[in-house]
């Protein structure tokens, strides 16, 4: 008779390039970098380039991240009126999913399935994410959504819209992660890991 094995142990879904997990020690890998070092040394930015394209970013690369993401943050009013208009209580989970599909509506290369429309499709709705979970926040409180400031970056534009519009504390915009070994090279926007 077969072994009946709980969850989801041995059992392989697929292979993966991009992460690597070892539950028996704990680890979860995304190119080579520990989750754990990515939250504590990285911003969203630079997890984001290093999803896309399998190494942090350099300093030029980043900034042009965060340019194109704040120039993609906003959504359309009628998105807005969307969110007001969904019956309470709206789970955020069920809410986020009908909002996405609802933006491919607006968006000017919905029907372009080119791997060039579809990166700059994941570049609006990266971008566009944080600003939906932000707006919903608010508008369940009873608030208005605040419109996202292009100087921010996505964390802590997401942060500020939150919190009533205040500004919040500003973070690092570098990692602090030295790269893997199959990943080492010159330019990118890494410094050692520091104690403390």
């Amino acid at each position: 008779m077969a072994e009946v094995k709980a969850g989801l142990q041995d059992v392989v879904v697929a292979t993966s390039s991009i992460c690597s997990i070892d539950g028996d020690r704990g680890k979860l890998t995304y190119y080579g970098y520990d989750i754990g070092d990515l939250a504590a040394h990285s911003n969203f930015e630079e997890v984001v380039y290093l999803l896309w394209h399998g190494r942090l970013p350099h300093r030029e690369e980043l900034d042009l991240l965060r340019k194109q993401l704040a120039e993609n943050r906003a959504i359309s009013p009628e998105i807005v009126d969307l969110l007001k208009r969904l019956p309470p209580p709206q789970h955020p989970m069920e809410t986020l999913r009908t909002t996405v599909s609802a933006l491919s509506l607006y968006d000017p290369e919905a029907e372009d399935i080119s791997d060039e429309a579809n990166r700059r499709k994941a570049l609006r709705l990266t971008a566009q994410m944080g600003t939906l979970v932000a707006a919903f926040g608010r508008i369940r409180e009873g608030k208005e959504p605040v419109q996202p400031n292009s100087e921010l970056d996505h964390a802590a534009n997401m942060l500020r819209r939150l919190r009533r519009g205040s500004q919040p504390q500003r973070f690092p915009t570098c990692t602090r992660l030295s790269p893997p070994p199959s990943a080492r090279s010159k330019g990118r926007c890494t410094a050692a890991p520091t104690s403390g």
